[in-house]
């Protein structure tokens, strides 16, 4: 299993209409991806325009290669990306043991 993690920084003001976009981009775009177990959105209190995404995928390329170079990349950004004020910062962990 590998965790993306996308530290994601919105434009002010735009949070309510963010929060929607990005689960119906979850329930509709992302769940149907290739190798997707799972997946959990938290918002930062202390800055309210910061939210962090973590996708679990069963493989590295399940979210590199498979995903992010297939037909429903373009789709997701479609929907959350009008929202950025800055691309993502996106990276990759793995549980230790």
């Amino acid at each position: 299993m590998v965790l993306e993690i996308a530290d994601i920084r919105i434009h002010p003001g735009q949070q309510a209409d963010f929060e929607a976009a990005i689960q119906r981009g979850l329930a509709t775009v992302i769940s149907q991806a290739r190798g997707y177990l799972r997946s959990q959105v938290q918002h930062c209190m202390e800055t309210p325009e910061r939210y962090v995404l973590m996708i679990e995928w069963a493989t590295l390329e399940d979210h590199t290669e498979h995903f992010r170079g297939g037909p429903l990349f373009p789709q997701w950004r479609a929907i959350v990306g009008p929202f950025f004020a800055q691309p993502p910062l996106v990276e990759h962990f793995q549980a230790l043991g």
